[in-house]
């Protein structure tokens, strides 16, 4: 039976990769880890003789245990206080999973995780699957209990969502994602609006997810104009946010679900994540998470590596 230590190896084994399929299924970390402890409490359980392949018998459990959770998840969404958005990873964090693909890149990016809520839960299963972690559609099939014609008709839609929902996003590596998230800092900081407008596409975008905990921005800003005056206000000094905040925050240029990110951090908390979207040589969106219940993991990861002095103390 499952119960043996060689059946909780070969779980541990294939832990990395759940978890990075179901946070990409789900938008969640917390949510994700959840995920994989059920599959593992259902492996456990499981008379591991009679099967063939573990790791397919995991993606399947695990698949369908997100499927299940997205159908809840949904009307849960429904009731949530402001805007919904992902759960950001910081940069050295596993949950990302693989980063050798412009297709596996593209999946954990903090845009596509975004747009991926439109999709339905088969049309995010068969992408992630597929684009992800390059499953062939005769095994997604098999895990979502569909044909493999209907798989690929499924990838196409998804991937057509999210092509007409997104920038033209342009891969940068770390090094050009720090710059840009330092100059983005230098231009909010500086006073000058039109300083900030010139970093910005036309339609820019910014949104934030407070979870109803903390005040964020949660019908969006749009153009470059009012984008630029809203940050402006934003990173504007004042006694009255270093009192909510509790202080001073730290504010540091690194990166988050692969791109461009701005964490703000005060006693080795983080308060804050902010995304930023590049297409061209502009940023497209800015999307914030200050939700303290979506930065547990981010706080943990942060807390795990030297990340050297701020670019600025905010307020």
């Amino acid at each position: 039976m499952g119960q043996t230590a060689d059946g909780v190896d070969r779980f541990e084994a294939f832990r990395p990769r759940m978890e990075a399929i179901a946070y990409r299924l789900l938008g969640s970390a917390a949510e994700a880890e959840d995920a994989v402890q059920e599959t593992f409490l259902r492996w456990q359980a499981a008379d591991l003789s009679r099967i063939e392949v573990p790791e397919a018998w995991l993606t399947k459990a695990l698949t369908n245990l997100c499927l299940n959770q997205l159908a809840s998840a949904r009307a849960r969404r429904e009731t949530y206080v402001g805007q919904w958005l992902p759960e950001p990873l910081l940069d050295g964090d596993p949950m990302l999973g693989p980063a050798d693909t412009a297709e596996q890149r593209e999946s954990v990016s903090y845009a596509v995780l975004t747009l991926m809520e439109r999709l339905s839960p088969n049309e995010r299963a068969v992408y992630v699957l597929r684009e992800a972690f390059d499953y062939p559609h005769r095994a997604i099939a098999e895990i979502l209990g569909i044909t493999e014609a209907a798989s690929q008709q499924i990838l196409h839609r998804a991937k057509k969502h999210v092509a007409d929902g997104s920038a033209r996003r342009v891969e940068i590596d770390d090094a050009a994602a720090r710059r840009i998230a330092e100059e983005f800092l230098s231009a909010a900081t500086s006073g000058d609006t039109g300083t900030l407008v010139r970093l910005l596409t036309e339609n820019a975008i910014t949104i934030g997810d407070g979870g109803g905990r903390i005040p964020a921005r949660a019908t969006p800003y749009v153009g470059a104009v009012a984008v630029a005056r809203f940050l402006r206000g934003l990173f504007r000094p004042a006694e009255s946010k270093r009192i909510f905040v509790g202080g001073t925050p730290a504010v540091y240029a690194t990166t988050a679900n692969g791109g461009p990110a701005v964490v703000a951090v005060m006693d080795g908390r983080v308060l804050g994540v902010m995304c930023l979207e590049v297409t061209g040589e502009r940023i497209a969106a800015i999307r914030s998470q200050v939700n303290p219940d979506k930065l547990a993991r981010a706080t943990a990861v942060w807390a795990a590596e030297e990340r050297g002095e701020p670019v600025m103390y905010a307020f």
